[in-house]
């Protein structure tokens, strides 16, 4: 109807009814939200990371502030993929929303195990592969910088998923596009980028970390501008469709996201703050098409001007 504006995407094989996700470990198992934000307004909730075992999670302190942006070191605390699918998972069905499934492990047959549970459960599009985990398996090597560990990782994973396979990659590499490219000849079938930012912050008083643990990551709006880019040259790598996460808290940060090229965005850190932001920013989002005459937001997709300044 004129007037209205065409929210729904495509994202890889999966059509959603908006743009906006909750990002995983920043929404819970999205059931803890269901009191104050409606979950049927969602795109999807992508859930807390899941493990074959359950977690108890870093040392507090788990989270601090920076300058415009959050620290954080909550150690994938999860309750296993086994206790989700008995106990978190029969509530999500009752939601139109997409529910996406995170998932990591500590070693490649780690993944392929919590696929194998997941793949006998009903209510799940698609699964999240978070290859940003330390491989304590080989020496601590991070899963996200190395390529062929990416490969490895999608492989064993594609020979067991019958459902679309996303590919969550870490920002801290030179050339985003080799692994992209990895994932996408493994099989991915879609791409998030990216991952929190490797970073320090320290009391100069005490001398210790302000977190529980040395090191965490880093979010919020001081990584936008780098995420963007990030998404951007991602976007122009493969073929595959990009999933934008970082920094995002206006409706206006997700129109940038679509226009370098994602099909769609995830909110994570705005969650702590605000946990109705998801749907302040998706009204936020119509509000602007309309005022903008953009009356079918995947017309924005990929439509950057080369023109420079």
């Amino acid at each position: 109807m004129p007037g209205e504006v065409d929210l729904s995407v495509s994202v890889g094989a999966l059509r959603l009814s908006n743009p906006v996700l909750a990002a995983s470990g920043t929404f819970g198992y999205g059931i803890e939200f269901a009191h104050l934000v409606d979950l049927d307004r969602l795109g999807g909730i992508v859930v807390k990371g899941l493990s074959i075992q359950p977690m108890n999670g870093a040392p507090p302190p788990r989270m601090c502030e920076t300058p415009s942006g959050v620290m954080n070191a909550v150690g994938l605390q999860n309750v296993g993929v086994r206790a989700f699918v008995a106990e978190k998972l029969p509530a999500l069905r009752a939601y139109r929303t997409a529910i996406v499934a995170n998932v990591f492990g500590y070693t490649v047959n780690e993944y392929v195990e919590v696929i194998r549970v997941l793949e006998d459960a009903d209510g799940l599009a698609a699964y999240e592969l978070n290859v940003s985990c330390p491989n304590t398996a080989r020496g601590g090597i991070h899963y996200g910088c190395d390529p062929q560990m990416i490969a490895e990782v999608v492989s064993a994973a594609r020979k067991v998923a019958r459902r679309p396979l996303w590919v969550k990659l870490a920002p801290n590499v030179t050339d985003i596009g080799i692994l992209a490219r990895a994932a996408e000849e493994a099989g991915a079938d879609v791409l998030t980028v990216a991952n929190t930012y490797p970073a320090m912050s320290v009391d100069f008083r005490t001398r210790q970390s302000r977190l529980g643990s040395l090191t965490g990551g880093l979010s919020g709006p001081a990584i936008k501008p780098i995420t963007l880019r990030l998404v951007y040259e991602a976007c122009h790598a493969v073929k595959l469709p990009v999933v934008g996460l970082g920094g995002i808290e206006r409706p206006e940060d997700v129109l940038e996201y679509l226009i370098v090229g994602a099909s769609a965005v995830q909110v994570g850190t705005s969650n702590f703050v605000e946990p109705t932001a998801c749907v302040r920013i998706l009204e936020g989002v119509e509000r602007l098409c309309l005022s903008e005459k953009v009356f079918s937001i995947s017309g924005l997709k990929d439509s950057i001007n080369h023109k420079y300044r």
